[in-house]
């Protein structure tokens, strides 16, 4: 356990030592655009890249487990929404809510804990989940909006605004150059290669601090009591319906299972908050959702992260 601790408390002290200094250091909050550039644009788009172009090709096409992973999260995002929509009555903020329960931090914290507590065999199932994932919540929430909340816009105005969204996204361009080269054996230059290792080293660090200082900043007054049980199914139900669905799809590699459980155990996204504001739809509570999934997950995922390196889910998947 000691070993589990000494992996994950570096992770949560680089986010709890962003929260620390974005509550006593009076930073505006435009301070971090560029910060936010870099991660989204710059370091974790070459730890995507440089993850798939070193992976052999025929581990990235496997549609049962795309199939698996995203199934799992559609599954969970229904559930979420159907308990926001039971008590909200409200279409748009019910539609952010769900994600509170199903969106997980796959960007910052995802890659670097996967690959610390699995080893590198787990760069390839990260990438996948984060790249169908992006497109399943890309995809499903504008068109949640749109209904919600009907524009002038026609059908395929916004079909290509939704398209655009996804297709242009920094982390599935990336992903997509990473599948390319992988599956061609083309990689860059030397000099651009170690230009890629730089940022990609980055990545963990920059992420997991800004995302600390970022809900430090957000406003946070009170928790709507459908916050907690939006939590609980992200942090303890996801995990459990992703390791199920892995067992019905599977056979799939030990290590491709413990790396699906433990992205699904990640806590809630801090673009549950973005995309809240972007729609002016349940802002403060999924500020709430953020913060509190994030101080609950140093419980649940650090469990999580014990069964992953002790053989716990290895047990269960030879039964």
């Amino acid at each position: 356990m000691i070993d589990v601790l000494n992996l994950a408390l570096p992770y949560f002290g680089l986010i709890f030592l962003g929260f620390a200094c974005g509550r006593f250091k009076s930073i505006p909050d435009s301070g971090f655009a560029w910060m936010d550039f870099f991660i989204v644009y710059l370091s974790l788009p070459a730890l995507f890249f440089r993850i798939l172009a070193q992976t052999p090709f025929q581990q990235l096409n496997n549609v049962r487990f795309i199939l698996a992973t995203t199934l799992a999260t559609f599954l969970v995002l229904v559930l979420s929404f159907c308990l926001a929509l039971a008590i909200r009555r409200n279409l748009a903020e019910s539609a952010i809510g769900a994600l509170a329960g199903a969106y997980g931090n796959t960007g910052y914290m995802g890659p670097g804990l996967a690959l610390a507590t699995v080893g590198a065999q787990a760069a390839a199932p990260v990438a996948l989940i984060f790249c169908f994932e992006t497109m399943l919540f890309f995809s499903l929430l504008p068109l949640m909006m749109a209904i919600a909340r009907p524009t002038s816009k026609s059908p395929a105005r916004l079909a290509l605004e939704v398209a655009r969204k996804i297709f242009l996204h920094p982390f599935v361009v990336a992903t997509a150059l990473g599948v390319a080269s992988a599956a061609l054996h083309v990689g860059p230059p030397a000099a651009l290669d170690r230009l890629l290792q730089f940022l990609q080293n980055a990545s963990a660090p920059c992420a997991l601090f800004t995302l600390g200082v970022t809900v430090a900043l957000r406003p946070f007054t009170r928790v709507p009591w459908e916050v907690p049980f939006l939590v609980t199914i992200k942090l303890v139900v996801h995990p459990l319906i992703a390791l199920s669905l892995m067992i019905a799809f599977g056979p799939f590699d030990p290590d491709w299972v413990k790396t699906v459980v433990l992205m699904a155990a990640l806590p809630p996204a801090l673009n549950v908050f973005v995309l809240g504001r972007q729609y002016g739809a349940w802002v403060e509570p999924a500020s709430g959702s953020v913060l509190l999934g994030t101080l609950v997950s140093v419980a649940t995922l650090t469990t999580v992260m014990w069964l992953v390196q002790n053989g716990g889910l290895t047990q269960v998947l030879l039964r």
